[in-house]
């Protein structure tokens, strides 16, 4: 009997942090990702003891696991600007400690961009800073989970080097990880259509990090040809990726129990009166049972 993958997507907490798990529970979800914050602000509104006690008795009665964070977008630890940088080690720091409370495993994060400074030079300031965050942290068990990027601007990540440089060093190197995401690695370059184009793909993230670092996938099709360096998400099957790469993924035994969530446009389209959150998933379910679509 093949064991279900993890599968879930990313969902609003509207209405309270809990929401999010009833709303992926209602999809039959096994995995959520969610913001623990507004992503694009700065402050963050402390944590009221019933709003930890209310997400913790959803986590456990709904039995979703894990749950992801993805941290700020304004987010920018390759920043040469001195006022950003530590406005940014004060917000991971803070984030970490959110996911620890709430029971969080892991944060997703974007490396950041160099500014200008160069490849180099940004990576050397995500990995130190890094290393003072999980100095801050070394008593919380949450990960910290670096999202591969379209590579746009001056945007690191867009290299599966890049993440083998930043694993390099890094001291404490078990709590970091890699995300794939589809959408992103295809507009960087990497392509994932056909098996042996797929297999490359995996490939050059074993060379470089290794699979067991492969801690999640963002499953979106891309809305731009590959190596545009664009990223713009497009639901399963309707982008430039198509249909056969998710195939690949979902039925690769290695990753059977990589987390995989969805992160496609929301919008509701369809006349059943279906959401894009239920068709996507619904789709990806049977790639995975089938094998075909």
């Amino acid at each position: 009997m093949k064991i279900r993958p993890l599968l879930g997507a990313h969902f609003s907490v509207v209405g309270g942090l809990h929401r999010a798990l009833l709303r992926g529970e209602a999809l039959h979800c096994s995995t959520i990702q969610i913001f623990t914050k507004n992503s694009n602000q700065w402050k963050a509104r402390g944590l009221l003891p019933e709003e930890v006690s209310q997400f913790r008795e959803a986590l456990a009665r709904t039995g979703i696991s894990p749950v992801i964070s993805h941290g700020s977008y304004l987010v920018n630890l390759a920043s040469p600007d001195p006022l950003l940088y530590r406005k940014s080690l004060k917000s991971m720091i803070e984030e970490i400690e959110r996911c620890h409370l709430l029971g969080i495993s892991s944060v997703v994060i974007h490396p950041g961009f160099h500014g200008g400074r160069g490849e180099t030079e940004g990576l050397r300031r995500v990995s130190a800073a890094i290393n003072i965050i999980l100095a801050e942290t070394k008593n919380l068990s949450v990960k910290i989970v670096f999202e591969a990027t379209a590579g746009q601007g001056t945007g690191l990540g867009s290299r599966f080097e890049h993440f083998a440089f930043l694993f390099d060093h890094i001291k404490e190197v078990d709590r970091v990880g890699l995300c794939v995401d589809t959408c992103h690695i295809f507009a960087a370059g990497y392509d994932l259509r056909g098996q042996k184009a797929y297999e490359r793909m995996v490939r050059n993230v074993k060379d470089s990090v290794g699979l067991g670092k492969l801690e999640l996938f963002h499953l979106n099709d891309s809305l731009k040809e590959l190596g545009s360096r664009v990223d713009r998400h497009g639901h399963i099957g309707e982008g430039y990726i198509g249909l056969q790469a998710f195939r690949f993924i979902m039925r690769d035994e290695r990753f059977t129990r990589v987390p995989k969530i969805i992160e496609t446009p929301k919008e509701t389209t369809f006349s059943s009166g279906d959401t894009a959150d239920r068709k996507n998933l619904a789709l990806l379910r049977r790639l995975w049972r089938r094998g075909s679509s």
